[in-house]
């Protein structure tokens, strides 16, 4: 399969002092999908401007014609399934099918406090994502669900008439435990990791690629458990929180050099940030342009 390059836009401007540009270019560099963080507010940028994903998206919807959108992830962290069916199903109206849900289990992070609850444990997080994902899944297929289950009951809960992509928009599954595998397996179009965070400290590149080897490795296990081939999930590598940091948007060569060894794995879109000066994402803006232009073409 061809690799795919898409970029994330960080939520951080607004719209009409850079937030609509930056979505319009994403188009006219050719990305395949441009995605954007789910967060109430995000680790360095907590203090800075942060806007909601899902209204971002439906602005980006009505300034674009082909790109795809998406979340890259959202969480249960301060989202409930029912709510978020229905704002789904309207995204995915406005854009005209384009709209893909990364989804995950969620953190620690300011998300996890924001509502007034005490953080979960990994374990409840989990717990929590084992039950949204397959409750998501049928408030985006079924006109009526009722549901009543350990964290979230929904009571004849109407999504008529539903998503434009059928039989529901795409789910991009983050997971690199054995559960959230099962759960990427089984209601997943395509499966989403950021690397082995344990390494992105001390960590070496050939280490990282490894790693996403033997995940890749688990989730074709996940797969043929429940007899699904694991060719027809998407592969997606968000990158920037590898030990390579930013190091493969410095040239062309040292992405493509960078994209050649995780498409090799079976990674089949790479997502990278959009450069954001004065932070962990700062990368030469007119490098970053003729990357989007020019590698697809030497990965092919």
């Amino acid at each position: 399969m061809e690799l795919r390059l898409s970029t994330v836009i960080l939520p951080v401007d607004r719209w009409h002092e850079g937030g609509r540009a930056k979505w319009r270019a994403a188009e006219e560099l050719g990305f395949h999908a441009a995605y954007t963080y789910d967060h109430l507010s995000w680790r360095t940028f907590r203090d800075g401007p942060w806007f909601g994903a899902l209204p971002t998206l439906t602005a980006a919807a009505a300034v674009t014609e082909r790109l795809r959108l998406g979340t890259l992830v959202t969480s249960p962290n301060f989202r409930h399934p029912v709510t978020l069916a229905k704002e789904l199903i309207s995204l995915d109206d406005v854009s005209g099918g384009r709209i893909t849900l990364g989804i995950g289990a969620g953190g620690t992070g300011f998300d996890a406090t924001a509502l007034g609850q005490e953080p979960w444990s990994a374990r409840e997080r989990a717990d929590r994502f084992g039950e949204f994902v397959p409750l998501l899944d049928r408030l985006l297929t079924e006109d009526a669900v009722s549901w009543a289950g350990d964290h979230y009951t929904a009571v004849e809960a109407r999504n008529i008439p539903g998503c434009v992509q059928r039989p529901r928009l795409p789910f991009a599954v983050a997971a690199t435990g054995p559960r959230g595998m099962r759960l990427a397996a089984r209601h997943g179009q395509a499966w989403v990791t950021t690397g082995d965070p344990k390494l992105y400290e001390s960590g070496t590149s050939e280490e990282s690629v490894r790693a996403v080897g033997g995940q890749l490795d688990r989730l074709s296990d996940a797969c043929s458990a429940i007899d699904r081939d694991a060719a027809e999930l998407d592969k997606i590598l968000l990158t920037g929180f590898t030990p390579d940091r930013t190091g493969p948007l410095e040239s062309v060569d040292a992405f493509v050099d960078f994209a050649g060894r995780y498409a090799a794995l079976g990674i089949t879109e790479l997502v990278v940030h959009w450069p954001i000066p004065d932070s962990d994402f700062a990368a030469d803006q007119g490098v970053f342009e003729k990357i989007a232009v020019e590698a697809p073409a030497q990965l092919r």
